[in-house]
């Protein structure tokens, strides 16, 4: 599977709070949460983020709380992936469950600039900043993970292997 996007950068430490306030908890619509996905980060990435853009982050993206809030908000707004340095653990784990790739790369995070098109090949961890041409390698996901990802998420996944079993 490939994905292409336009970057969208942030810093470190972008915790729940940040990706979907709080005010926001109130519903689990996918819609919902994303008119405010990232707004107190950046109050103008609701109303600037498209279809299969691509969120790329410094460290220990999605810290905080364990919500599922938030990588539905930003599965919501349409975002294809998150390249980061790295992630929280239970972030990680929600993020897989929900069916939104995650990548950890230093030096896609160390490389890319705001606003760049980059291409992520999911099976093999390569991305390509359409800019310049660098390419980073991200650790792919194993088999059964992309098989997650692929169906969706978890739910649609053990569905499918219980189906085909």
């Amino acid at each position: 599977m490939k994905l292409s996007g336009k970057v969208h950068k942030f810093g470190a430490d972008i915790d729940t709070d940040a990706i979907i306030p709080a005010r926001y908890l109130n519903t689990f619509d996918p819609e919902e949460l994303a008119r405010h996905c990232m707004e107190d980060a950046d109050p103008l990435f609701p109303s600037k983020v498209k279809a299969g853009d691509i969120i790329v982050a410094d460290k220990n993206f999605g810290c905080g709380s364990s919500r599922e809030h938030a990588p539905i908000a930003i599965k919501g707004a349409g975002v294809s992936c998150v390249i980061a340095r790295s992630f929280a653990r239970i972030f990680y784990r929600n993020s897989i469950n929900i069916g939104l790739p995650i990548l950890e790369c230093d030096e896609a995070v160390d490389a890319v600039l705001e606003g760049d098109e980059l291409e992520v090949e999911l099976e093999t961890g390569l991305i390509t900043n359409k800019r310049n041409g660098e390419q980073f390698q991200a650790v792919p996901f194993p088999e059964f993970m992309q098989g997650i990802i692929t169906q969706g998420g978890l739910i649609n996944y053990v569905k499918a292997k219980k189906t085909n079993d």
